[in-house]
């Protein structure tokens, strides 16, 4: 397959860590709305590189996203870099960065995961388990809905704001229609339990949130956020909002450089 897209920013001249970031549905690695555009100050001391999923931003398309063919674009990223690298993968994308790194501790120097789509992690949880109840329910996205209407409804219709559905965003919308249900992984725990590296997650506290958006999402976003972090040892970090990097980017990247070091 052909090698997946990474937009890089390094103001060391090559000299910083690698630090290796993954997004999630609806958008791209160096997007300003829902990616990673707010951590580029990070880029002062540390070679950031952000990898644009099959079928999202610039990486070639793809028939179905699946998080094991994101898993594996990582691993082979991973590879590629001198003594490894950072891992920050956000919702779906950092479900592949767990994957990965479970694959391939050795290629991690450490792991932050920002409301990972782990439901596996957490499907005791009342709140994960009422979200799956209601994807089993659920009829599917009819074919005659275009991207653009989905992405209204999944934003102006729990009521945030619609991105400006551009040609880059519509693309990332419809490889997200498409994206194999993340539900459907069973995430490694052990591997990074007993990993040597540190992991930290980073949750919002929803408090703002809307209420649809609150309940449909940002409760079984939470309850993995805890799960996990609980599983493997890692420290939990809150943030007021519910997109931590990109409404709260100051404490996300304060919290990414003291664990960077």
């Amino acid at each position: 397959m052909a090698d997946v897209h990474c937009t890089v920013w390094d103001e060391t001249r090559g000299e910083g860590a690698a630090a290796v970031f993954v997004h999630t549905i609806f958008t791209w690695g160096d997007d300003d709305a829902y990616g990673f555009a707010a951590q580029r100050p990070l880029a002062d001391r540390y070679r950031l590189l952000l990898m644009d999923r099959r079928g999202y931003g610039r990486s070639p398309g793809t028939g179905r996203s699946d998080f094991d063919t994101d898993a594996a674009d990582l691993v082979d990223l991973l590879a590629r870099q001198d003594g490894g690298a950072h891992v920050v993968g956000h919702g779906n994308g950092g479900l592949a960065a767990m994957l990965a790194a479970g694959r391939r501790p050795d290629l991690v120097r450490s792991l932050t995961l920002i409301q990972p789509s782990a439901f596996s992690a957490a499907a005791g949880d009342p709140a994960v388990r009422d979200m799956l109840r209601r994807v089993a329910q659920s009829a599917g996205v009819p074919e005659s809905v275009t991207p653009e209407q989905y992405l209204r409804a999944s934003t102006e219709g729990i009521g945030l704001p619609m991105p400006e559905p551009t040609e880059m965003r519509l693309r990332a919308v419809a490889t997200s229609m498409r994206e194999r249900p993340v539900w459907e992984a069973r995430v490694p725990l052990e591997p990074l339990r007993d990993a040597p590296w540190p992991t930290l997650v980073i949750c919002g506290t929803w408090q703002d949130a809307p209420e649809p958006y609150r309940t449909y999402a940002g409760e079984p976003l939470v309850a993995c956020a805890r799960a996990v972090a609980e599983a493997v040892g890692a420290r939990l970090l809150r943030v007021d909002g519910y997109y931590p990097h990109t409404q709260r980017p100051a404490a996300v990247n304060a919290a990414l450089r003291e664990l960077w070091g």
